[in-house]
């Protein structure tokens, strides 16, 4: 059986992931619905926190203590270019149990002994990039902000090629009011 995937995702009203004052504690607090073993998130929505991050300490490689009856998902980001550095600061967010990053074949090998040596897991997907497959999502959930954020080329949420029209039609099942003015939609995708 394959596994229920759901896009969550903060934006504003004109769709841009870039938001002055997102509200992560409603953001995450809703994630909890779905019960869901692994969170997926992009690596450039990951570094977009790093300047949160402390520096690397001594104390922040080696072994990740994780308690089997730990019921936080799982943090899995596609990261095949190896870009993010400060899992130790992620790892400490209290969101996750642990982490998993998607390399592909063209990582780089000094990144790689990067993850080893944090005892991070790895999976290799891809040659060149990290390959997910077609109909992967089965809903979209959008918790959009009471604020316009513009720009000549926002950033919205789902960048890439243009979506195939049969495997981009979604249907409206639920919209509900949240604090401070967020409204938060959910879509189930029509395959």
């Amino acid at each position: 059986m394959l596994p229920r995937v759901v896009i969550h995702n903060a934006v504003s009203l004109d769709g841009s992931i870039r938001l002055r004052s997102p509200d992560l504690e409603t953001y995450y607090g809703l994630a909890p619905i779905w019960k869901e073993d692994a969170t997926l998130a992009g690596s450039g929505t990951i570094l977009a926190g790093e300047e949160e991050a402390p520096p690397e300490g001594a104390g922040h490689v080696g072994p990740w203590k994780v308690d089997p009856r730990d019921r936080r998902p799982l943090l899995v980001v596609p990261d095949s270019r190896g870009r993010i550095r400060f899992w130790h600061h992620l790892r400490r967010a209290g969101y996750w149990r642990d982490i998993v990053v998607l390399c592909s074949r063209s990582t780089p090998a000094s990144y790689l002994e990067h993850l080893r040596e944090r005892r991070i897991d790895c999976i290799v997907a891809g040659d060149r990039k990290v390959d997910l497959r077609e109909g992967l999502v089965d809903e979209v959930s959008l918790l959009v902000h009471p604020e316009l954020v513009g720009g000549a080329r926002p950033e919205t949420f789902f960048s890439g090629p243009p979506v195939p029209e049969a495997s981009g039609r979604l249907r409206l099942f639920k919209v509900q009011r949240v604090k401070g003015g967020l409204v938060w939609l959910r879509y189930r995708v029509v395959h």
